[in-house]
């Protein structure tokens, strides 16, 4: 019996059932009835319309079969619609076919243009070609004992083609591409050149491939023309001489000998040597480098890189007038500057902090008989002793100012030392006469002392007396001068290579580093690129002492040099040498040695010294202190005044020294040393003022140099142990020795001297031989515990932790005292 008991299935009509088995998990299936829908058969009735034969069909095709609620008029305007958007379709696709037919000709056009262009170009090379072969040819026959007449067999290279030949008819397309792309590649030619236009989807697909440059052609041709003229295509090894240093780049060592890069760093690679452009190699896998190369080794040492600097002697004739370089030296406050500002007419002296020279001035001055003067004004003070040395080494003519109302001073006598080590004549300005106790016989008797003969005095110096205030006798000054230069007979060579000395340095912050310059000898201009001590550059701006740009300098003429890439040390020489490299070279190898120099000068060479240096080091107490300056020559003048206070229990210890502002970086050295930050005519910058707050460092201003040495030499002082001195203020003599309960043995003493205290401290003498040195325990006058005993009482004294006493013992009371100590 059926699930439906015999009623027909429930489906759709048309539809007829079917079975279909389910599978489910764990093996369970499921038998389903489906419908399955049989498709749809529309028969036409018999009955339909058919158009007959020559009629017109209705619009829209047989009305059964028109989409239901369309009208005719709608099917005919849709129908029409239609048409139009066919007849649209035709018309562009005809314009298009006629554009892309316009393209393809304008084509084939330049196509052929060029095309028959290279054909001109190849017929005039082979031409060209058999013109050299037949040249060659005719050298051949005419070498050989017996001429032949040559076939065109035994011709190298190209077939002989006439200068008259017709060229030949260009081929024609079809059969060029019926052949098949060339083995150059698709658009090339054989030559390897790429003939035609290079399209969009050509070059998409990467069908241009990589296009030869003019250059490469041009290297075919050469190798083409040589081949066929029978000489060699490879071009012939050029050895080189390869100065080699101890060190050097791979870089460098390539440029040396003309290598690729690539190439020296491949032979490296497989000699086992992993190293970049950029690494150093040392001299011996260098020279197996050059040899292997075929190029020739010269091995030079690390000092011959300073035999660029031209050091040849000057012709003659070369040689012009100079201006002369005058010195201005004496003791402090004489009124070197104030002299110096009457000739120049200028208040230079205002400027200065305590109306101190704290710097070496340069400056240039025209005298009213047009004669031009070079003047450096040097500072007066004991500490800037290493400056004054260097104006005396560049100088000409040193003049020496004295004030009559002062004399002879300890600076003075300074200067007329490094006048007479370097050899430059004097010229004596006794100045100050304007004033009331000026006394300018007694600096002439003064300076018969230091072997400095006047010619009042019958001697060889001249001497002018002048005065900086009103004036008098700066012409008389002046003219002595000339006159000693004219003597001199100063000249140099302003057409060579420039060389100076470096008067002052700075670090400028708005133009980095600059030098105050003197040149000697040549013309500095601007672009020179020079080495000055362990710096180089090049000459950005030359600015004269009137702070105008100029040009170039020439000798005797002092100018502030930019372009330096670090800050050189005063008095080091300036030099202008060819490139750059050499120029960095030189610097490099002087900071080298300078930097060994100073490793070596501190090392200890032996475990002795060592130690001995450890012992006297844990003796000496150590201030240190960080110092900035706003120029070279200050820095180093500190320096040298911080070195020379101390003695054997306290030292000042200089940390660093430099020049330019107080930066952050300073902050944090001068915390972890636990030292104070000088600046002289310097500040600090932001981040180190606030870095220097929350770290708690001190940091001081100065504008003037006493000030500061003052200060250190108090702030050192306060590192000396104090000195105890005794003062004696008593002597006792033991007449009997008492043995009292309690207390132990007790001296029944006379005061013979002075006082006896009990707070005062006490030594026994035995035969004036010292026996014990303490205190008292307790100090009686009859029963009584009395402060002090005087002299000529008697009294009764027992010691602290003493009991051997005796008959005719001497008692010796003092008091002790501290006494601080200053350096």
């Amino acid at each position: 019996m059926s699930d439906n008991d015999g009623k027909k299935t429930l489906g759709l009509g048309g539809s007829r059932p079917s079975n279909v088995k389910q599978s489910f998990s764990h093996g369970r299936t499921k038998n389903v009835v489906v419908e399955t829908k049989r498709k749809r058969v529309v028969v036409p009735k018999p009955g339909a319309a058919k158009p007959a034969a020559g009629g017109k069909a209705p619009v829209g095709g047989d009305p059964s079969k028109r989409p239901a609620g369309i009208s005719d008029a709608e099917l005919e305007r849709r129908m029409k619609a239609l048409a139009a958007a066919k007849a649209r379709e035709a018309d562009d696709a005809a314009k298009r076919q006629a554009e892309e037919k316009a393209r393809a000709e304008e084509r084939e056009q330049r196509r052929a243009d060029q095309e028959a262009k290279e054909r001109e170009e190849k017929e005039r090379e082979e031409a060209l070609k058999a013109k050299e072969a037949e040249e060659e040819r005719k050298r051949v026959e005419a070498a050989k004992p017996k001429p032949a007449a040559p076939s065109p067999a035994d011709i190298p290279g190209e077939a002989v083609v006439s200068r008259g030949a017709p060229r030949s008819k260009a081929p024609d397309r079809n059969s060029r591409d019926n052949d098949g792309p060339s083995k150059s590649g698709k658009g090339r030619q054989d030559d390897g050149r790429r003939s035609g236009k290079l399209t969009l989807n050509d070059a998409l697909r990467g069908g241009g491939g990589h296009q030869k440059s003019m250059a490469a052609m041009k290297r075919k041709q050469e190798r083409a023309r040589q081949k066929a003229m029978g000489g060699n295509v490879e071009r012939e090894k050029v050895v080189r001489d390869v100065q080699l240093p101890e060190a050097i780049t791979v870089g460098e060592l390539a440029n040396r000998m003309s290598e690729k890069v690539a190439d020296v760093v491949k032979s490296l690679m497989t000699n086992g040597i992993m190293a970049t452009q950029t690494q150093t190699i040392d001299a011996d896998t260098a020279e197996l480098i050059i040899e292997e190369f075929g190029h020739k080794v010269v091995r030079v040492s690390d000092a011959d890189v300073e035999d660029v600097i031209d050091a040849v002697e000057d012709d003659a004739t070369d040689l012009k007038p100079r201006a002369p370089i005058i010195t201005i030296m004496g003791h402090v406050d004489h009124g070197k500057t104030s002299l110096l500002d009457a000739i120049r007419n200028a208040r230079v002296v205002a400027g200065e902090a305590g109306g101190i020279t704290q710097h070496i001035g340069a400056y240039q001055v025209t005298t009213d008989s047009g004669q031009v003067l070079s003047f450096l004004d040097t500072p007066g003070h004991a500490a800037f002793t290493s400056m004054r040395s260097r104006g005396a080494q560049v100088t000409d003519i040193v003049v020496l100012v004295v004030a009559a109302d002062d004399a002879v001073m300890p600076q003075t006598v300074e200067a007329i030392n490094h006048a007479k080590a370097a050899k430059v004549p004097m010229i004596i300005a006794i100045n100050k006469i304007d004033r009331e106790a000026a006394n300018p016989d007694k600096v002439r008797t003064d300076l018969l002392q230091h072997e400095v003969i006047v010619e009042k005095m019958s001697g060889d110096v001249q001497d002018v007396e002048v005065s900086a205030i009103t004036g008098q006798g700066l012409p008389e000054l002046l003219e002595a001068i000339a006159l000693q230069a004219e003597i001199l007979e100063l000249k140099a060579n302003p057409d060579r290579a420039a060389s100076g000395a470096v008067i002052e340095a700075q670090l400028d912050v708005g133009r980095g580093p600059v030098a105050t310059v003197l040149v000697q000898n040549g013309t500095l201009r601007q672009g020179d690129i020079f080495v000055v001590g362990e710096q180089w550059g090049k000459v950005r701006a030359l600015v004269d002492d009137k702070g105008d740009r100029v040009p170039e300098a020439g000798p005797s003429v002092p100018v502030e040099v930019l372009g330096l890439n670090g800050t050189p040390e005063a008095g080091d020489v300036l030099n202008v040498v060819d490139t750059e490299a050499q120029a960095r070279e030189i610097a490099n190898y002087r900071a080298q040695a300078a930097k060994d120099k100073r490793a070596a000068a501190g090392a200890a060479t032996t475990l002795e010294q060592l130690m001995a240096n450890a012992k006297a080091d844990e003796n000496v107490s150590e201030l240190p202190i960080l110092v900035k300056a706003d120029v070279q020559g200050s820095a180093e003048a500190i320096v040298q005044a911080m070195e020379k206070i101390g003695n054997d229990e306290v030292r000042v210890r200089v940390l660093h020294s430099g020049v330019g502002a107080i930066t952050e970086t300073d902050i944090g050295l001068a915390e972890a040393s636990g030292a104070p930050v000088f600046g002289f005519n310097v500040r600090a910058n932001a981040s180190a003022r606030n870095t220097a707050n929350q770290k708690g460092v001190e940091i001081r201003y100065y504008s003037v140099i006493y000030d500061l040495v003052d200060d250190v030499k108090a702030a050192a002082s306060g590192l000396l142990s104090a000195e105890i001195k005794e003062n004696f203020i008593g002597y006792a003599t033991i007449k009997e020795v008492f043995k009292v309960t309690g207390v132990g043995k007790v001296a029944g003493c006379l005061v013979t001297e002075g006082v006896a205290r009990r707070s005062a401290g006490v030594r026994l003498l035995r035969d004036n031989v010292v026996i014990h040195e303490g205190t008292l325990k307790t100090l009686k006058r009859f029963k009584d515990e009395v402060p002090e005993v005087q002299s000529g009482q008697e009294c009764g004294m027992a010691f602290e932790n003493y009991d051997d006493i005796r008959p005719d013992d001497v008692i010796e009371i003092f008091e002790r005292e501290e006494v601080e100590r200053n350096l």
